[in-house]
């Protein structure tokens, strides 16, 4: 079932002498209930413009974005009534999302407090929520500043699931954070994604993450989304020159994975306020041709993946004897497997 529905959106930010950021270009796409759609993408490309668009916390400049049918915008955003507890965010850096003068029990239940739950109801879904979350209750009358920076992420997962919320978005939820807490938020996500049933929107640049957690990737580039599909095949079989670059610049801890792409990417980003005709990646691709400065319908290239781009056909063939998915899938297990211990080693041998 079709949970979020976004079609055409666009987000331009005006900067005076009748010119603007062009933030977010004619985006299409949807959250199925209970799966993980990751958009990815550089700095700068739009991936957190739009999931505050989907939330209402943005007037949208242009387009449509359904939340189980009904149109988001005006005022039916996250925190209209009829909406209120069922759409969450999780916040990039924990430490400032959370309030240091509030404890943490009374944080969690913030989202409860708005929709009327009495004291003893509100009482019982934060210590379900800390002990979903693995906080210990001992740190409900803790202050943030108290907790590390892995405990201070869970409390802001526990404040967004508490209500049983439908979609959580989720903007660079473990960038912050050290490996080993990193791989723990992951397998959190996860495990409450299998209880809840919550759908994810889940907005990174750390492609490792995506791939083990997301069900379906989009790649944006300056506002527009250039490659979609299942997170397998994408990382397996790459379409577009700009999804081919962010896979190869990934920097994995083991030597003997790194290839070399056989597509690199050069020069300079455009400027979003002065967007080239056509493809915005053309100035940087060693592809371009004349064709390029038209752009590129949208492509599809196997069922659920498309891609925007007048050669995928040759990036294809290119590609073809690099596998960016056993990198990934290697190497993410290789991180979240414990090492043998010396004496585990003593028994083996």
């Amino acid at each position: 079932m079709t949970l979020l529905d976004v079609k055409n959106l666009v987000q331009h930010f005006p900067t005076g002498r009748g010119k603007a950021v062009q933030a977010v270009n004619g985006v299409d796409f949807t959250v199925d209930a209970g799966e993980t759609l990751a958009l990815v993408g550089e700095s700068g490309s739009g991936k957190t413009t739009i999931g505050r668009c989907v939330l209402g916390l943005i007037q949208p400049t242009g387009g449509s974005i359904l939340f189980h049918g009904e149109p988001m915008g005006g005022r039916r955003t996250l925190r209209s009534p009829e909406l209120r507890g069922r759409m969450q965010l999780v916040f990039q850096e924990p430490a400032e999302s959370l309030d240091p003068r509030i404890v943490v029990g009374r944080t969690i239940g913030e989202p409860m407090a708005a929709l009327g739950a009495s004291r003893a109801d509100r009482e019982k879904a934060v210590r379900l929520a800390a002990q979903r979350v693995g906080l210990p209750e001992r740190l409900l009358g803790s202050y943030p500043a108290e907790l590390s920076m892995g405990l201070q992420q869970r409390v802001g997962i526990a404040r967004a699931v508490v209500s049983r919320p439908e979609l959580i978005v989720l903007d660079e939820p473990t960038s912050a954070l050290d490996p080993s807490a990193r791989a723990e938020i992951i397998d959190l996500l996860i495990r409450l994604q299998k209880e809840l049933g919550t759908a994810y929107l889940f907005i990174s640049h750390d492609l490792s993450t995506v791939r083990y957690l997301s069900h379906r990737v989009a790649v944006l580039y300056l506002g527009s989304i250039v490659e979609q599909g299942p997170s397998a095949e994408l990382f397996a079989a790459p379409r577009h020159p700009y999804s081919v670059g962010l896979l190869a610049s990934v920097l994995l801890p083991n030597p003997e994975l790194r290839r070399e792409s056989t597509i690199r990417l050069e020069g300079e980003i455009p400027s979003p306020i002065d967007l080239p005709p056509g493809c915005p990646l053309e100035g940087r691709c060693p592809l371009a041709i004349a064709r390029c400065r038209e752009m590129p319908p949208v492509e599809t290239v196997s069922p659920g993946h498309t891609v925007r781009c007048w050669r995928h056909a040759d990036v294809a063939q290119m590609e073809q004897a690099v596998d960016y998915f056993e990198r990934f899938q290697i190497e993410a297990e290789r991180i979240l497997t414990p090492a043998p211990s010396k004496q585990e080693e003593q028994w083996a041998n």
